[in-house]
């Protein structure tokens, strides 16, 4: 077996990244490669959590800019977190992954309700966690969730998987000379107001002295190799 450089790792999975060409919603093709990624890395006796968005289905802010109260509109997005965890359950236990869905509001139809220990318990029984609906409150975003389970699991670093390869001083999507950097401390992203993950995050990460690296998950095997240890994208840490 390939040695793997970490024992426990939480990776963030963008809604987006669930909806493929579509740009809208869930393709199946998209989500059954992701999932191929996931248990390819598990299959390293590595144990994995992952915090899954909703942006493919319902954007909370977007809502509240337009009018929306900002609490129910929060409140949707995460019951468009809860329908993406479900997605990627179905297509990782497809491929014979144990895995538990569990939610940080009670919705005990479809998945368990956040307990931390029992959280914990399931990694070490080599089940892959996907937490749901954030950290169950409005106005914090599924970045924040992530750094909150990291943290409350004892994750050894964050992978944010997103449509670029890295971290950049401008929109590379938009700005055709936006230059990549490999490297970052928590201080500079938040004082650059680089894009990473939001201030609340970025802080909770800084305060716990836990690591954060950035790659395009769209990528075929980059969440392997940086499970081998590999620099990919870019490495956010004190």
């Amino acid at each position: 077996m390939t040695l793997a450089s970490f024992r426990r790792i939480l990776l963030k999975v963008s809604g987006e990244s669930l909806a493929g060409s579509e740009g809208f919603g869930i393709e199946p093709i998209s989500v059954e490669r992701i999932a191929g990624e996931i248990k390819e890395v598990q299959d390293m006796a590595v144990e994995i959590a992952i915090v899954i968005g909703g942006g493919n289905i319902f954007r909370g802010l977007k809502a509240a800019a337009k009018g929306m109260d900002r609490t129910t509109a929060d409140q949707m997005g995460m019951l468009a977190t809860i329908i993406n965890a479900l997605a990627l359950q179905n297509a990782l236990e497809k491929m014979g992954a144990v895995t538990r869905v569990q939610s940080a509001i009670e919705i005990q139809q479809l998945a368990e309700s956040f307990i931390r220990r029992r959280a914990v318990r399931h990694l070490e029984k080599g089940r892959i966690v996907i937490f749901a609906a954030g950290t169950g409150n409005p106005y914090f975003t599924s970045d924040t969730a992530a750094s909150l389970r990291a943290v409350e699991v004892n994750a050894e670093i964050i992978l944010k998987g997103t449509r670029v390869d890295g971290v950049y001083d401008s929109d590379p999507e938009i700005n055709p000379t936006a230059v990549k950097y490999d490297k970052l401390t928590y201080f500079e992203v938040i004082e650059r107001q680089l894009k990473v993950m939001d201030s609340t995050s970025v802080t909770l990460c800084m305060d716990n002295e836990l690591p954060i690296r950035v790659f395009n998950i769209m990528v075929p095997g980059n969440l392997k190799k940086i499970v081998l240890g590999e620099n990919v994208g870019t490495l956010v840490v004190r």
